[in-house]
């Protein structure tokens, strides 16, 4: 309910989520990014607000809905990072050999307009496993 207030805190917690996530998930990813002088906020905020529903074709979006409501708790808050921790390692070989200017303008234009399910379930899978292993864990691997 918090995330369409003054202030958004909601999805800035998303926002910061993320980032803390990817700093544990993949370190090597977030300097990159720290040291082009990307921000999460600048490209997931986003992501956060309208729940990727910008980023992907109806029929996807579906289905990954459907995940988020099948999920324990709060699919769309908690399982919806690990999502986007999965679509930004879908695309760690791009980001990795981009400059500032590249990388936000991938991030705001992702090539995943033609994604079907079989993609949905790919980094739903990733996102699952991303979950398993970092949800509850807030000092692992760090």
């Amino acid at each position: 309910q918090d995330h369409y207030t003054p202030s958004q805190p909601g999805i800035q917690r998303m926002v910061l989520r993320l980032e803390d996530l990817m700093r544990r998930i993949d370190k090597d990813m977030d300097d990159h990014f720290q040291k082009e002088g990307v921000g999460y906020m600048q490209f997931s905020f986003r992501w956060m607000n309208c729940i990727l529903l910008r980023e992907m074709p109806m029929h996807a979006i579906i289905r990954l809905w459907d995940t988020y409501f099948s999920e324990e708790g709060s699919g769309f808050e908690r399982f919806h990072t690990y999502v986007c921790c999965a679509i930004l390692q879908t695309y760690r070989e791009t980001l990795m050999n981009a400059n500032f200017q590249d990388m936000l303008l991938f991030l705001q234009d992702m090539p995943t307009s033609e994604w079907g399910e079989q993609e949905v379930e790919v980094v739903l899978s990733q996102a699952f496993i991303l979950s398993s292993l970092y949800e509850g864990s807030p000092s692992h691997l760090l």
